[in-house]
């Protein structure tokens, strides 16, 4: 097996144990874009997990998604990056250590884009930390939610249009990662404000939450529409209706939907879409 076939082989172990819930999906796609959206995925959340840490400085966090960042945004050097987060190797993932080899996997004619839109991430997530994620209005809502989620939307709209011409309407990709870390904000909302950390804009309650997420995935519903492709439709549209269904959950009271109900919604996608 070459190396980029084991580090391919590798990516999807990394993302199963990184993102069930992503991995799912991801498996309805054909191989090429499969192994792709993986490595993309993956260098996205290489960066997240710096940003969510829970032992690391606010300083080291900013330094590190600033330089990763520049890193990104000019030619990306392996042993520049392992120098950079060498003192900070005991404490981070594996996910992270190793984003040079999910860039290097990604292919040739589409690492630029990965790497932008990973880039732009990483200055916006930077620029939260500073913030200490204090967020007092609507607009600085959608300024997170853009660069943590709204960026995944566009980044794989990127991906779509490079694997087979498919368009879709930009706000919309954006509302559909926007609208899926709206359903995990509420669904972490508890915990988050244990840890001393509310997304929730000044005057808010939970039903303002509910009512922002609901409007960011009937946005996503619109973009569905416009993808042709089977399996690009299915990828996006199980995630989508795991979201709607976990918004009824909390809404009537319940922490999440259950493994069942997840296989259940899957398996009623496959039979609408006739896609195995």
């Amino acid at each position: 097996m070459s190396k980029v076939a084991n580090l391919q082989k590798e990516s999807m172990v990394m993302l199963k144990e990184t993102s069930r819930t992503f991995f799912i999906p991801i498996n309805f796609l054909e191989p090429t874009l499969k192994k792709t959206v993986a490595s993309a995925y993956l260098c996205m959340r290489a960066i997240d997990e710096i940003e969510d840490h829970p032992e690391m400085d606010d300083d080291i966090k900013q330094h590190l998604l600033l330089a990763i960042s520049e890193m990104l945004h000019t030619e990306f050097d392996r042993d520049r990056y392992q120098e950079l987060i060498r003192p900070y190797v005991h404490i981070l993932p594996p996910v992270t250590q190793r984003l040079a080899d999910w860039i290097s996997v990604c292919p040739e004619e589409i690492v630029g884009k990965i790497n932008e839109s990973t880039a732009i991430m990483a200055g916006g997530m930077a620029k939260w930390v500073e913030k200490k994620w204090v967020i007092t209005t609507k607009e600085e809502l959608d300024d997170y939610t853009y660069y943590v989620a709204g960026l995944v939307g566009t980044m794989l709209s990127d991906l779509w249009k490079w694997h087979d011409g498919t368009e879709t309407d930009p706000e919309l990709a954006i509302a559909f990662g926007r609208g899926l870390q709206a359903v995990n904000m509420l669904r972490n909302y508890d915990e988050d404000l244990e840890r001393g950390v509310t997304f929730v804009p000044d005057g808010w309650n939970r039903d303002d939450m509910f009512n922002y997420a609901n409007d960011n995935l009937a946005q996503a519903d619109l973009y569905v529409k416009s993808i042709k492709n089977k399996r690009i439709l299915m990828f996006c549209k199980v995630p989508l209706a795991l979201a709607h269904s976990t918004l009824k959950a909390l809404k009537s009271g319940k922490e999440k939907i259950t493994r069942k109900e997840v296989e259940g919604i899957v398996e009623q996608l496959k039979q609408e879409e006739k896609i195995d």
